[in-house]
C-alpha cells in the first residue's frame, strides 16, 4: 500500500508540472504573437501656407485674324514667331468679288443722282430717290465690309503665334493667323479650392517658376479672382499677370505659381504614420490609446520634409504608429517596441 501511495503522489507532481509548462508556454506564444510597433508623437506646429499651383502661359490678349465671310488666301505676309504692329497688313485675299462690288456701287449712286436731279426740277418723285437712298447705303456698307475683309490688318501689336492656311487655300472654320500680346505681361490661370478662396486678394504678390528657366523666379501678381465656381473641379480660376517686358515667358510654357498665405497651427506627424487605403484616395493614421490602437481618418495638407502637415483627423500629443501597421486593425492590441 505505502508503494501504491508514493507511485500515486509522484503522478500528481509531474502532472501538475507539465501542467504549469503548458500555462508558461501559451502566455510566452500569446505575448509573441501581438503585432509590434514603434510609435512617435503628434506635434502641433506653425506651418508655413504657401500654396503651389500648376498652370501653362497665355498671351495677355490674343486675337484670331479671320475674314467675315468665306474667301481665297492671295498672299499672307507674315511667318509664326514674326512681330506685328497694330494695324500691320497680314493676309490678302481675293479681290474679284470687291470689284463686282464697287461696278454694281457706282451704277446705285448714279441711279441716286440721277433721281436727285430729277426731283429737284419736278420731274421725279420722293419715293423714288428714298429707294435709291436705301440701296445706295446698304451697297456702301457692303463694300466697306468686303473691303475690309479683303485685306486683313492686325488689331494688337504683338507676335504672330499661329498659321492654319497657306496661299491659294479658301479660308474656313479657322482662323488664317493669330497675334498674341506678350509685353509688357502674359497671364497665367490657376485653379483654387473654396478653401483657398477667401485667402487670395486681387494685388496680391505671387512668384513663378518655369521648367525652361529652373534657376529663376519671376515676379507676379493676381489679377482677378473669377467669381463662379466650376461645378466639376469645385475651383474658382485665379488669373496672375507675369512682367514680360523682354518677352522672354512665351505662351504654352509650363509654370509653378507660389502664393504665400502665411502661416497656420496644424498638427504634424512622421510621413511614415501615413496609411494608404488600397482603392480609395483616403489617408488614415493609427492612434495608440494603451495597449490598443484606433483607425483615424485624416486630411493632409504639406509634406515637409519627412513630414505632413494634416489639416484634420489627429490631435496635438496624440501618439501615432510610424512602423509596423501591416497587421493592424482597428482596436487591434500591440506591443510597443519603441516610443519617441
Amino acid at each position: 500500500m505505502k508503494y501504491i501511495i508514493k507511485s500515486t503522489l509522484c503522478s500528481v507532481v509531474l502532472l501538475s508540472l507539465v501542467s504549469c509548462g503548458a500555462n508558461d508556454s501559451t502566455e510566452v506564444e500569446k505575448v509573441e504573437e501581438l503585432p509590434i510597433v514603434n510609435t512617435d508623437v503628434a506635434r502641433q506646429l506653425l506651418v508655413p501656407q504657401t500654396k503651389v499651383y500648376t498652370a501653362t502661359v497665355e498671351a495677355e490678349n490674343l486675337n484670331n485674324i479671320a475674314p467675315a465671310q468665306p474667301n481665297r488666301i492671295k498672299k499672307i505676309n507674315v511667318e509664326v514667331g514674326d512681330h506685328v504692329r497694330a494695324g500691320q497688313e497680314l493676309v490678302t485675299l481675293d479681290s474679284s468679288n470687291i470689284d463686282q462690288l464697287r461696278i454694281n456701287l457706282e451704277q446705285i449712286e448714279r441711279e441716286y443722282n440721277r433721281a436727285a436731279k430729277l426731283l429737284e426740277i419736278g420731274a421725279g418723285t420722293q419715293q423714288a430717290v428714298d429707294q435709291l437712298k436705301a440701296q445706295l447705303d446698304a451697297a456702301k456698307s457692303q463694300y466697306a465690309n468686303l473691303l475690309e475683309n479683303t485685306v486683313l490688318c492686325s488689331p494688337i501689336t504683338g507676335v504672330v503665334t499661329a498659321r492654319n492656311y497657306d496661299a491659294g487655300d479658301m479660308t474656313g472654320t479657322m482662323p488664317v493667323l493669330s497675334v498674341g500680346q506678350l509685353s509688357p505681361v502674359v497671364k497665367v490661370m490657376i485653379n483654387v479650392s473654396e478653401n483657398d478662396l477667401a485667402l487670395i486678394k486681387a494685388g496680391m504678390p505671387v512668384s513663378v517658376t518655369f521648367d525652361a528657366f529652373p534657376s529663376e523666379q519671376f515676379s507676379a501678381a493676381v489679377q482677378r479672382v473669377y467669381p463662379t465656381v466650376d461645378t466639376s473641379t469645385r475651383t474658382f480660376q485665379v488669373e496672375v499677370r507675369i512682367l514680360n517686358a523682354n518677352e522672354r515667358i512665351k505662351p504654352g510654357m509650363f509654370g509653378r505659381v507660389s502664393i504665400d498665405m502665411g502661416a497656420q497651427n496644424n498638427v504634424v506627424v512622421p510621413d511614415r504614420a501615413i496609411v494608404k487605403q488600397t482603392g480609395s484616395g483616403n489617408k488614415y493614421v493609427y492612434v495608440l490609446n494603451g495597449n490598443t490602437v484606433s483607425f483615424k481618418k485624416v486630411e493632409i495638407g504639406q509634406r515637409l520634409d519627412n513630414a505632413y502637415e494634416l489639416i484634420s483627423g489627429i490631435n496635438d500629443g496624440d501618439t501615432v504608429i510610424i512602423s509596423g501597421q501591416s497587421r493592424l486593425a482597428d482596436g487591434v492590441e500591440v506591443s510597443v517596441q519603441n516610443r519617441q
